[in-house]
């Protein structure tokens, strides 16, 4: 049995059109392979224990037991991370090593966490938190630099994204790793049509 793990963005969900879309994809095309979607508190530094948690329980004591990166790492980890998603799958990616598909994925999310200051209610879940300089904070501890052309990483991005600039992505992860199409929103539309290339990224 292969694991995936798909992260939602910010104010999002497992039960968001895109990730019911991912899970739909895999349940009636890949029978081998288990597809994670665990709900993340608006909290990043909550979320990362969410996901920290979920990492050791797929792949055991193993976690625990040695230092994982890039040169040793924990061999099957496979992210699918969207918007804010992509930006924690880098995180769990350049600390554990791995591979992951980032979709219009948040780069320097703490640049723009200040126009969401106060108070927020997860619209799918009912959470209701707060983000203040506190979660600014952990989201530069959360940031990790990349190798340009990182083989781990294949990303994809719309230039109508409407939240997030594209070519921060672009820049960041290197154009070799990018699909980058013209139009298309912050949700990428026609995801569905890259689901193929998608798990066969992360599966090969």
């Amino acid at each position: 049995m292969e694991h995936i793990i798909y992260l939602h963005g910010f104010l999002s969900s497992p039960k968001s059109a895109k990730a019911q879309s991912v899970k739909d994809y895999v349940l009636h095309n890949h029978s081998n392979i288990k597809l994670h979607t665990p709900t993340l508190p608006g909290s990043p530094l909550k979320a990362t224990e969410v996901i920290e948690q979920l990492i050791s329980s797929i792949f055991d004591s193993d976690v625990n037991r040695r230092t994982h990166n890039k040169d040793t790492p924990i061999s099957n980890l496979r992210f699918i991370g969207s918007s804010m998603g992509g930006f924690l799958a880098t995180y769990f990616i350049e600390k554990h090593g791995g591979k992951a598909v980032l979709i219009n994925p948040a780069v320097e999310p703490f640049k723009l966490l200040k126009d969401y200051f106060g108070e927020h209610s997860n619209p799918y879940t009912g959470e209701v938190f707060t983000i203040d300089e506190s979660n600014v904070k952990q989201l530069l501890n959360l940031y990790k630099q990349t190798k340009k052309n990182d083989a781990s990483y294949l990303v994809y991005l719309q230039k109508g994204d409407e939240t997030l600039d594209y070519q921060l992505a672009e820049d960041k992860y290197g154009s070799d790793c990018c699909i980058v199409e013209d139009g298309g929103d912050h949700s990428f539309v026609g995801l569905e049509n890259h689901l193929a290339d998608i798990i066969r990224f992360l599966t090969r």
